[in-house]
């Protein structure tokens, strides 16, 4: 039987020239464990990813999306990715972290590097590969 992949909804999250980003727990199991990803998640049976990025953004910051638009989906064998973009309106101390382990705005120096500082893990951190390619073909584009 052929293992249908998962669908999830990803944000990118702009303020100025800088890119909201969340560093992943550091949980064995998850994908990137320990690495910069952005914000987003499943899609659950029957929601749309319109309607999941808007659940999984107010779950993981508290942040109720303002007007979003599609970048692009990113498909592999395992997993359908539909990328949004929009701004962020509101300063990152009326953001609420209750997934991950730490978020920065990344500049796109940071970005093109793959990899960015965390004072909460008190080190350099990398970008998982995929958000990587993301954000480069979102600041190139």
């Amino acid at each position: 039987m052929i293992k249908q992949p998962v669908h999830v909804a990803i944000a990118i999250l702009y303020q100025q020239d800088k890119f909201l980003m969340q560093l992943r727990d550091n949980i064995p199991g998850i994908l990137y464990p320990g690495y910069w990803g952005l914000f987003g998640g499943h899609l659950e049976d029957g929601e749309t990813p319109d309607a999941a990025l808007q659940r999984e953004v107010m779950e993981e910051i508290g942040y109720s999306l303002p007007k979003f638009f599609a970048f692009r989906c990113y498909v592999d064998d395992t997993v359908v990715r539909h990328v949004f973009h929009a701004p962020l309106l509101v300063e990152l101390n009326q953001l609420v972290l209750n997934e991950g382990w730490d978020m920065r705005l990344l500049t796109p120096e940071d970005i093109r590097q793959g990899q960015c500082y965390s004072p909460i893990a008190d080190e350099v951190r990398v970008l998982g590969g995929i958000h990587q390619r993301i954000m480069l073909d979102f600041i190139g584009d």
